[in-house]
Protein backbone atom coordinates (compact mmCIF):
# COMPACT_ATOMS: atom_id res chain seq x y z
CA UNK A 1 0.00 0.00 0.00
CA UNK A 2 1.21 3.42 -0.68
CA UNK A 3 0.77 6.26 1.28
CA UNK A 4 -1.18 9.79 -0.04
CA UNK A 5 -0.83 13.67 1.53
CA UNK A 6 -4.38 13.51 0.66
CA UNK A 7 -5.34 9.54 2.45
CA UNK A 8 -7.00 11.72 5.70
CA UNK A 9 -9.74 13.15 3.61
CA UNK A 10 -10.78 9.64 1.83
CA UNK A 11 -13.43 7.86 3.75
CA UNK A 12 -13.28 4.06 2.23
CA UNK A 13 -9.93 2.77 1.82
CA UNK A 14 -10.67 -0.04 -1.03
CA UNK A 15 -8.27 -2.96 -0.62
CA UNK A 16 -8.27 -6.28 -2.61
CA UNK A 17 -7.24 -9.72 -1.20
CA UNK A 18 -5.80 -11.87 -4.03
CA UNK A 19 -6.52 -15.01 -2.11
CA UNK A 20 -8.31 -18.75 -2.39
CA UNK A 21 -5.70 -20.75 -0.76
CA UNK A 22 -8.19 -21.78 1.35
CA UNK A 23 -11.11 -22.57 -1.00
CA UNK A 24 -12.70 -26.10 -0.83
CA UNK A 25 -14.00 -26.44 -4.24
CA UNK A 26 -12.33 -23.95 -7.26
CA UNK A 27 -10.33 -21.88 -7.19
CA UNK A 28 -10.15 -18.22 -9.02
CA UNK A 29 -11.62 -15.70 -6.97
CA UNK A 30 -7.62 -14.88 -5.89
CA UNK A 31 -8.30 -13.62 -9.50
CA UNK A 32 -11.30 -11.10 -8.97
CA UNK A 33 -10.50 -7.81 -7.31
CA UNK A 34 -8.91 -6.57 -10.61
CA UNK A 35 -12.06 -7.33 -12.63
CA UNK A 36 -14.28 -5.63 -9.85
CA UNK A 37 -12.49 -2.75 -10.26
CA UNK A 38 -12.36 -2.64 -14.03
CA UNK A 39 -16.83 -2.77 -13.54
CA UNK A 40 -16.38 -0.28 -10.72
CA UNK A 41 -14.58 2.22 -13.28
CA UNK A 42 -16.43 1.28 -16.27
CA UNK A 43 -17.57 4.08 -19.08
CA UNK A 44 -20.70 2.00 -18.90
CA UNK A 45 -21.67 3.15 -15.74
CA UNK A 46 -21.21 6.09 -13.09
CA UNK A 47 -20.05 6.68 -9.59
CA UNK A 48 -23.44 7.94 -8.81
CA UNK A 49 -25.21 5.84 -5.63
CA UNK A 50 -28.86 5.09 -5.84
CA UNK A 51 -29.17 7.26 -2.94
CA UNK A 52 -27.48 10.30 -4.59
CA UNK A 53 -23.84 10.40 -3.57
CA UNK A 54 -21.30 11.09 -5.83
CA UNK A 55 -18.77 8.35 -5.13
CA UNK A 56 -16.81 9.61 -8.13
CA UNK A 57 -15.61 12.79 -5.46
CA UNK A 58 -12.13 13.02 -4.97
CA UNK A 59 -12.17 12.51 -1.20
CA UNK A 60 -14.54 9.30 -1.21
CA UNK A 61 -12.20 6.56 -2.01
CA UNK A 62 -8.77 6.02 -0.68
CA UNK A 63 -7.38 3.36 -3.52
CA UNK A 64 -4.74 0.79 -0.91
CA UNK A 65 -4.20 -1.72 -3.90
CA UNK A 66 -4.10 -5.21 -3.80
CA UNK A 67 -2.27 -7.48 -1.43
CA UNK A 68 -0.97 -10.87 -1.96
CA UNK A 69 -1.48 -13.36 0.79
CA UNK A 70 -3.31 -15.55 2.43
CA UNK A 71 -1.50 -15.15 6.09
CA UNK A 72 -3.82 -13.83 8.24
CA UNK A 73 -1.62 -11.59 10.14
CA UNK A 74 -0.79 -10.12 6.94
CA UNK A 75 -4.52 -9.53 6.08
CA UNK A 76 -4.99 -8.06 9.63
CA UNK A 77 -1.92 -5.95 9.30
CA UNK A 78 -2.92 -4.42 5.85
CA UNK A 79 -7.01 -3.38 7.11
CA UNK A 80 -5.25 -2.20 10.63
CA UNK A 81 -3.02 0.38 8.13
CA UNK A 82 -6.20 1.59 6.71
CA UNK A 83 -8.13 2.10 10.01
CA UNK A 84 -4.89 3.89 11.76
CA UNK A 85 -5.59 6.62 8.82
CA UNK A 86 -9.49 6.53 9.60
CA UNK A 87 -10.80 5.04 6.65
CA UNK A 88 -13.41 2.13 6.55
CA UNK A 89 -12.24 -0.55 4.45
CA UNK A 90 -14.13 -2.06 2.06
CA UNK A 91 -12.42 -5.35 0.80
CA UNK A 92 -12.56 -6.89 -2.62
CA UNK A 93 -12.17 -11.24 -2.27
CA UNK A 94 -10.67 -13.82 -2.45
CA UNK A 95 -12.49 -16.32 -0.63
CA UNK A 96 -14.42 -15.76 2.75
CA UNK A 97 -11.58 -16.84 4.82
CA UNK A 98 -10.21 -13.46 4.53
CA UNK A 99 -13.09 -12.47 6.41
CA UNK A 100 -12.21 -13.43 9.89
CA UNK A 101 -8.66 -11.58 9.88
CA UNK A 102 -10.49 -8.58 8.43
CA UNK A 103 -12.98 -8.42 11.50
CA UNK A 104 -10.31 -9.19 14.06
CA UNK A 105 -8.31 -5.78 12.83
CA UNK A 106 -11.90 -3.88 12.67
CA UNK A 107 -12.81 -5.24 15.72
CA UNK A 108 -10.19 -3.68 17.42
CA UNK A 109 -11.08 -0.24 16.39
CA UNK A 110 -15.36 -0.91 16.43
CA UNK A 111 -15.58 -3.47 19.75
CA UNK A 112 -19.22 -4.86 20.22
CA UNK A 113 -19.72 -4.09 16.24
CA UNK A 114 -22.71 -6.09 14.58
CA UNK A 115 -22.20 -8.42 11.35
CA UNK A 116 -24.37 -8.75 8.16
CA UNK A 117 -23.58 -11.66 6.54
CA UNK A 118 -25.03 -12.74 3.01
CA UNK A 119 -24.20 -16.14 1.96
CA UNK A 120 -26.16 -18.85 0.68
CA UNK A 121 -23.96 -21.38 3.41
CA UNK A 122 -23.73 -20.03 7.12
CA UNK A 123 -19.93 -20.60 6.73
CA UNK A 124 -19.87 -21.89 10.32
CA UNK A 125 -18.03 -25.27 10.49
CA UNK A 126 -16.12 -25.42 13.11
CA UNK A 127 -13.09 -27.77 11.02
CA UNK A 128 -13.87 -28.10 7.46
CA UNK A 129 -12.05 -30.91 6.11
CA UNK A 130 -9.13 -30.56 8.73
CA UNK A 131 -8.55 -26.74 8.10
CA UNK A 132 -10.25 -24.59 11.15
CA UNK A 133 -9.08 -21.59 8.61
CA UNK A 134 -11.49 -22.65 5.14
CA UNK A 135 -14.02 -20.42 3.53
CA UNK A 136 -16.88 -22.52 4.82
CA UNK A 137 -15.51 -21.23 8.85
CA UNK A 138 -14.99 -17.71 9.29
CA UNK A 139 -18.05 -16.57 11.32
CA UNK A 140 -16.76 -19.67 13.24
CA UNK A 141 -13.81 -18.27 14.23
CA UNK A 142 -15.41 -15.08 14.58
CA UNK A 143 -17.63 -16.03 16.93
CA UNK A 144 -15.64 -17.94 19.12
CA UNK A 145 -13.41 -14.99 19.39
CA UNK A 146 -16.31 -12.73 19.87
CA UNK A 147 -15.24 -10.55 17.98
CA UNK A 148 -18.96 -9.16 17.31
CA UNK A 149 -21.86 -8.76 19.46
CA UNK A 150 -24.44 -9.69 17.20
CA UNK A 151 -24.54 -11.47 13.42
CA UNK A 152 -26.91 -11.61 11.13
CA UNK A 153 -27.10 -14.17 8.49
CA UNK A 154 -29.87 -13.40 5.07
CA UNK A 155 -29.70 -15.77 1.97
CA UNK A 156 -28.75 -18.94 3.53
CA UNK A 157 -30.29 -22.11 2.21
CA UNK A 158 -27.61 -24.85 2.41
CA UNK A 159 -28.27 -25.43 6.43
CA UNK A 160 -26.75 -28.40 7.92
CA UNK A 161 -27.45 -30.44 11.09
CA UNK A 162 -24.05 -29.67 12.73
CA UNK A 163 -24.11 -25.82 11.20
CA UNK A 164 -27.25 -25.63 13.36
CA UNK A 165 -25.80 -26.52 16.57
CA UNK A 166 -23.23 -24.04 15.35
CA UNK A 167 -25.47 -21.21 15.00
CA UNK A 168 -27.52 -22.03 18.14
CA UNK A 169 -24.23 -21.89 19.82
CA UNK A 170 -23.47 -18.60 18.81
CA UNK A 171 -26.39 -17.15 18.88
CA UNK A 172 -26.59 -16.57 14.94
CA UNK A 173 -29.77 -14.77 13.98
CA UNK A 174 -30.41 -16.93 10.53
CA UNK A 175 -32.66 -15.26 7.77
CA UNK A 176 -32.80 -18.44 5.36
CA UNK A 177 -34.29 -18.18 1.98
CA UNK A 178 -37.21 -20.35 2.61
CA UNK A 179 -38.44 -17.94 5.48
CA UNK A 180 -37.50 -14.41 3.62
CA UNK A 181 -39.88 -11.74 3.77
CA UNK A 182 -40.08 -8.86 1.19
CA UNK A 183 -39.13 -5.68 2.84
CA UNK A 184 -36.85 -6.91 4.93
CA UNK A 185 -35.39 -4.25 7.10
CA UNK A 186 -32.89 -4.92 10.22
CA UNK A 187 -32.11 -3.03 12.88
CA UNK A 188 -29.08 -2.43 14.67
CA UNK A 189 -27.60 -1.01 17.67
CA UNK A 190 -24.18 -0.55 17.01
CA UNK A 191 -21.84 -0.19 14.29
CA UNK A 192 -21.79 -3.01 11.38
CA UNK A 193 -19.90 -4.41 9.18
CA UNK A 194 -21.25 -6.15 6.31
CA UNK A 195 -19.98 -9.35 4.58
CA UNK A 196 -21.30 -9.91 1.06
CA UNK A 197 -20.92 -13.64 -0.05
CA UNK A 198 -21.86 -12.90 -3.92
CA UNK A 199 -22.95 -16.98 -3.88
CA UNK A 200 -25.88 -15.20 -1.98
CA UNK A 201 -27.44 -13.94 -4.90
CA UNK A 202 -29.16 -16.45 -7.06
CA UNK A 203 -27.30 -18.10 -9.79
CA UNK A 204 -29.36 -16.11 -12.55
CA UNK A 205 -27.71 -12.72 -11.17
CA UNK A 206 -24.83 -13.87 -10.36
CA UNK A 207 -23.05 -16.74 -12.24
CA UNK A 208 -19.59 -16.34 -11.26
CA UNK A 209 -19.09 -17.98 -8.44
CA UNK A 210 -17.56 -21.87 -7.23
CA UNK A 211 -20.65 -23.03 -5.35
CA UNK A 212 -23.41 -22.14 -7.25
CA UNK A 213 -26.59 -22.28 -5.37
CA UNK A 214 -30.09 -22.32 -7.04
CA UNK A 215 -33.28 -19.92 -5.02
CA UNK A 216 -31.00 -17.18 -3.69
CA UNK A 217 -31.66 -13.29 -3.41
CA UNK A 218 -32.38 -11.07 -6.21
CA UNK A 219 -29.52 -8.29 -7.05
CA UNK A 220 -32.25 -5.84 -5.94
CA UNK A 221 -33.16 -7.96 -2.42
CA UNK A 222 -29.44 -7.17 -1.42
CA UNK A 223 -29.41 -3.56 -2.52
CA UNK A 224 -32.28 -3.05 -0.84
CA UNK A 225 -31.26 -4.52 2.59
CA UNK A 226 -27.97 -2.57 2.36
CA UNK A 227 -30.16 0.41 1.91
CA UNK A 228 -32.43 -0.35 4.96
CA UNK A 229 -28.75 -0.45 7.22
CA UNK A 230 -29.92 2.23 10.28
CA UNK A 231 -26.69 1.94 12.02
CA UNK A 232 -23.13 2.96 10.64
CA UNK A 233 -21.61 0.41 7.87
CA UNK A 234 -17.68 1.12 9.41
CA UNK A 235 -16.22 -2.18 6.67
CA UNK A 236 -17.27 -4.39 4.20
CA UNK A 237 -16.58 -7.24 2.15
CA UNK A 238 -17.35 -8.70 -1.25
CA UNK A 239 -15.98 -12.01 -1.72
CA UNK A 240 -16.56 -15.33 -3.70
CA UNK A 241 -16.93 -13.78 -7.08
CA UNK A 242 -15.08 -16.14 -9.32
CA UNK A 243 -13.60 -15.24 -12.45
CA UNK A 244 -13.32 -18.20 -14.26
CA UNK A 245 -16.91 -19.18 -13.50
CA UNK A 246 -18.44 -16.03 -15.62
CA UNK A 247 -17.89 -15.88 -19.28
CA UNK A 248 -20.15 -13.09 -19.76
CA UNK A 249 -18.83 -10.74 -17.06
CA UNK A 250 -21.98 -10.29 -15.92
CA UNK A 251 -21.12 -10.98 -12.54
CA UNK A 252 -18.14 -8.78 -11.97
CA UNK A 253 -20.75 -6.23 -12.85
CA UNK A 254 -23.15 -7.06 -10.10
CA UNK A 255 -20.13 -7.17 -7.32
CA UNK A 256 -19.21 -3.16 -8.88
CA UNK A 257 -22.77 -2.16 -8.25
CA UNK A 258 -22.78 -4.16 -4.59
CA UNK A 259 -19.78 -2.35 -4.01
CA UNK A 260 -21.26 0.99 -4.96
CA UNK A 261 -24.20 0.90 -2.34
CA UNK A 262 -22.08 -0.31 -0.01
CA UNK A 263 -19.55 2.40 0.00
CA UNK A 264 -22.42 5.08 -0.07
CA UNK A 265 -23.64 3.65 3.50
CA UNK A 266 -19.80 3.78 4.26
CA UNK A 267 -19.87 7.62 3.68
CA UNK A 268 -23.56 9.05 4.25
CA UNK A 269 -22.67 9.28 8.24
Amino acid sequence: MSDSPNQQSHRVGLIGFCSDENSSFLRGPAQAPPLIREALYSDASNFWSESGIDLGREEVFFEAGDVTTDAPKEIDDAVNALLAQRLRPLALGGDHSITYPIVKAVARAHPGLSILHFDAHPDLYDDFRGNPHSHASPFARIMEAKLAQRLVQVGIRTMNGHQREQAERFGVEVVEMKDLKDGLALQFDTPVYVSVDIDALDPAFAPGVSHREPGGLTTRQVIEIIQSINAPVIGADIVEFNPKMDPSGMTAVVCAKILKELAAKMVER
